[in-house]
């Protein structure tokens, strides 16, 4: 690490900032009531509330999103004429999935090996507590010269949207020249990397229904017609032989030019079984940040254990389709919707009901912001250029904040490199990452400021 007096400061706070991450970590703050009780929610959002007011933050406050979830908001103030800059995270955090596959307490923030475990380290709660540092470095150091408005929103995970209306509604709260989103990763742990694109996502419940009732399958199996079986059909419809998804009318063919991903990489960072083939054609980063790629997220059927000999009357799953970036999310689904109808065997009943949907989005990477970024990014990882990359997630915030503030510049970094696993068990943050990309994100606040001091 360079001997940057930025980079200094942000060195000593880091036990600082491990403690509180620890903290932050414990909240059991899944933006589900069905999962977890609504209250880990409210008291994480209120802790990161008090950590703003402590760092002077004004107008601190709980926003009410139209969803049932609260976003917290706060604003610091900068010197009279410098630019506003907002940095995003978010305090949700996606379930733990199976506890006992955690070599740790999945809400106990554990280190081990050199890297901090718990959910929400790295995506996103390490994502605040970046932002934290690179003020806190800022402050030591001459003070912000920025204005900074500072959002974590509650229910991102979720995908339902509350601060996307809530920002709709209120269109002047979140107005900034430059957005820093702090819910990306670096491409590999060490590259600096700005997200260049994200894919959009459209999520939605199908339910097929061909019976009153279960049926004894050896009385009617046969010819009675199992609802299981026609939703089975179905979902093998949205993927080709090579596995490849395939939607009517959706053209998955797209390219990505820019920073590749070798397929021997992929298969190590994704754990892919030995002799296991990967699925689609095409590049991996073709296939990972510029198609459509359709999962099966869940399915409402008989466990194994316990299960009856029936013909099953009705069957459920979640689809989960990625929307590359060039199409609209929205008539994504329309397709999606008309292809699970058509496919759906034997005159059963489909019913489709959207729960959730994201925009894709693309960033102009040669703004003066960028610029701002690849100069501080070069400082906080000598010897490395930024490098920009694609990422399959979504963050549909993006493309609200881009339609709301069409001049600002929007700007993805993060902790959730490979290695950290979000979404699965055992969930880790680098803490290298996290001090590179405090020393980082506060470069790229002074760089900003002085560059649009410049133009102003």
């Amino acid at each position: 690490m360079t001997a940057d007096p930025i980079a200094e400061t942000v060195a000593s706070l880091l036990p600082r900032a491990k403690a509180e991450l620890a903290e932050l970590v414990a909240f059991r703050s899944v933006a589900d009531p069905a999962q977890f009780p609504k209250s880990e929610c409210e008291a994480a959002a209120r802790w990161c509330a008090d950590v703003l007011r402590a760092e002077g933050f004004e107008d601190v406050a709980l926003l009410d999103t139209p969803d049932g979830t609260q976003s917290v908001y706060g604003f610091l103030p900068g010197p009279a004429g410098a630019p506003t800059v907002l940095l995003y995270a978010h305090y949700d955090v996606q379930p733990p999935l199976d506890e006992d596959a955690w070599l740790s307490p999945p809400f106990e923030l554990t280190e081990r090996d050199g890297r901090w475990y718990g959910r929400g380290s790295a995506d996103c709660k390490g994502g605040f507590i970046m932002h934290l540092l690179a003020l806190r470095a800022l402050k030591a150091n001459g003070g912000a010269p920025v204005s900074v408005k500072m959002i974590l929103e509650g229910s991102e995970e979720q995908g339902t949207g509350g601060l996307e209306r809530y920002a709709e509604a209120h269109p002047e709260l979140l107005a900034a020249d430059a957005v820093v989103i702090g819910d990306s990763g670096n491409f590999r742990e060490g590259l600096p990397t700005v997200t260049a694109t994200l894919r959009g996502m459209t999520l939605v419940k199908v339910r097929v229904d061909t019976l009153a009732g279960n049926l004894h399958s050896g009385q009617f199996g046969g010819a009675a017609p199992d609802a299981l079986a026609a939703l089975i059909r179905v979902l093998d419809s949205l993927r080709a032989e090579d596995g490849s998804t395939t939607v009517d009318g959706l053209d998955a063919g797209q390219s990505w030019t820019g920073l590749q991903y070798p397929e021997d990489d992929f298969r190590r960072d994704a754990k892919v079984l030995d002799g296991v083939e990967l699925t689609g054609s095409g590049t991996v980063a073709d296939r990972i940040w510029a198609r459509p790629s359709v999962t099966v997220i869940g399915i409402d059927c008989p466990a194994v254990t316990g299960a009856t000999p029936s013909v099953q009357s009705s069957a459920g799953a979640l689809i989960s389709l990625r929307v590359p970036p060039g199409r609209d999310a929205a008539e994504v689904t329309k397709l999606l919707t008309a292809h699970i109808q058509a496919h759906t065997p034997w005159g059963a009943r489909v019913s489709v009901e959207q729960s959730g949907q994201g925009q894709p989005f693309q960033a102009d990477v040669s703004s003066p912001a960028y610029t701002a970024m690849a100069d501080a990014m070069r400082v906080a990882y000598p010897g490395q250029e930024m490098q920009a990359s694609g990422m399959g997630g979504s963050i549909p915030l993006c493309n609200t904040l881009g339609t709301l503030y069409p001049d600002a510049e929007i700007l993805l970094i993060g902790l959730s490199e490979p290695k950290a696993q979000i979404h699965a068990v055992n969930e880790s943050v680098s803490p290298e990452e996290l001090e590179r990309l405090s020393v980082t994100e506060a470069l790229f606040l002074r760089n900003y400021a002085a560059g649009e001091g410049a133009s102003r």
